[in-house]
């Protein structure tokens, strides 16, 4: 058995092809199969290099490595010879305008497949009309140096979106014309949008650089392709390459179209982020903060690290959204949030803060208990409830009104940020 996943450089590696990837590699590893990456780039003008990085690398941060290589760009001449042949053999015809055009002629009859997914599959022929084999500019066309390329490659099994059901009686066609067995097929039904249409960028068709951008787990976000036409079974959802590989069948995908669900995507992140060893979700974290911190780069390694991601990990959905909520711990003075500022230090609390601030500075140990303990002091001191100093001591040291627990918050703080940031608002009245 070999599978083949054959993406084109003419634009970013996107949730579709990523899914039409995972489905090929995953079957291809559950049955110990050769898996073969072909790029498509036989468009001259429009395959460019920075496409094709893109989609090699994205591939590579997706975890779905390949065992050959292979460039249709590098390979014009067979698709030429075998044009030959049908020109020879008298099954194509050169285009009587002289072009050079190279077409087979098409036969009629009904063309049948057995879709491992949707099941037979039939076709008229005599409703589709010849097919250009070799174009004006000598290149092949997209259908013939597929069906070559799969030919000669021994591909045994086709899995691709049912986007290309249409052009399956044209490749099979061209399999019998030039007597290759014809492989096994298997159209993925499409991914819709969540309103019912097609995927556009604001609905989730976007390039997997951009995922990765936003703050994806590679994990995760492949666990998610998954479930966008197939199931482990037993309404399990998170899981992992390697047990997928060991449950994954092409015959048991979906028979109707997924639809992109993003807050299924966030909420699987979220879970692979909390599952995730603490040393390395600090260094996945580390191009988020260096981008947003620049000069804080001492904070970004050890301990220090490590103690701030345990108090936010329980709320981070994306690793972009994790780097924001740390902002507190790498500026100098924090920003506030306009409706929390007016809400909670509109009114005069030099009086309270003052307090605060006295009794945090005699603290010898500057622990979460301990800063409690002086808290409470204050709060009995003054004769208010609790809820009236948390919530705009909370607004002061972090610039918002929710976030971690506050005496956790201020012990991973330090005593100096605390106090700066205390004196800062008893300043400003």
């Amino acid at each position: 058995m070999r599978v083949r996943f054959a993406p084109s450089p003419t634009g970013y590696l996107h949730i579709g092809g990523a899914r039409t990837c995972l489905f090929n590699w995953l079957y291809a590893r559950a049955n110990q199969a050769a898996f073969v990456l072909r790029i498509e780039d036989t468009d001259q003008e429009r395959s460019k290099k920075e496409y094709l990085d893109e989609i090699l690398e994205s591939l590579k941060w997706l975890g779905l490595n390949w065992d050959e290589l292979y460039f249709q760009s590098q390979r014009f001449e067979i698709y030429r010879s075998y044009a030959k042949k049908l020109l020879d053999e008298g099954k194509a015809y050169l285009a009587e305008d002289g072009s050079g055009a190279i077409i087979l002629k098409m036969p009629q009859k009904t063309a049948r497949i057995d879709d491992l997914i949707h099941g037979a599959i039939q076709f008229d022929t005599s409703l589709i009309k010849d097919q250009v084999l070799i174009k004006t500019d000598q290149s092949p066309t997209y259908n013939f140096a597929c069906v070559v390329d799969d030919a000669e490659m021994n591909i045994t099994h086709i899995i691709r979106g049912d986007d290309h059901i249409s052009n399956t009686p044209k490749q099979t066609v061209i399999y019998e014309a030039l007597g290759f067995k014809i492989p096994q097929f298997a159209h993925i039904p499409m991914i819709l949008g969540e309103d019912g249409g097609r995927m556009s960028k604001r609905a989730g068709a976007t390039a997997i650089t951009e995922y990765r951008r936003m703050g994806f787990l590679a994990d995760a976000l492949v666990n998610y392709l998954m479930l966008l036409g197939w199931s482990p079974g037993n309404n399990q959802e998170i899981i992992s390459l390697a047990d997928a590989v060991k449950k994954f069948d092409i015959r048991s995908a979906n028979k109707t179209a997924a639809t992109f669900d993003r807050n299924k995507l966030l909420w699987l992140n979220s879970q692979y982020i909390r599952s995730t060893d603490l040393n390395k979700l600090a260094a996945d974290l580390k191009p988020f903060l260096k981008e947003r911190y620049a000069g804080q780069e001492d904070n970004f390694d050890g301990k220090f690290l490590i103690s701030i991601l345990k108090l936010f990990i329980e709320r981070a959905t994306t690793l972009a959204e994790f780097a924001d909520a740390l902002k507190p711990f790498f500026v100098k003075e924090v920003e506030f949030d306009a409706q929390a500022k007016e809400k909670f230090l509109s009114q005069d609390l030099s009086k309270e803060f003052s307090l605060l601030e006295k009794k945090f500075s005699g603290l010898s140990l500057f622990s979460a208990a301990k800063v409690e303990e002086a808290f409470r002091q204050a709060v009995a001191e003054l004769g208010i409830t609790t809820k009236q100093l948390i919530h705009p001591l909370r607004v002061a040291l972090s610039g918002k009104t929710v976030g971690p627990g506050m005496f956790e918050l201020i012990e991973a703080l330090g005593k100096q940020k605390t106090l700066e940031r205390i004196e800062r608002v008893v300043k400003n009245r």
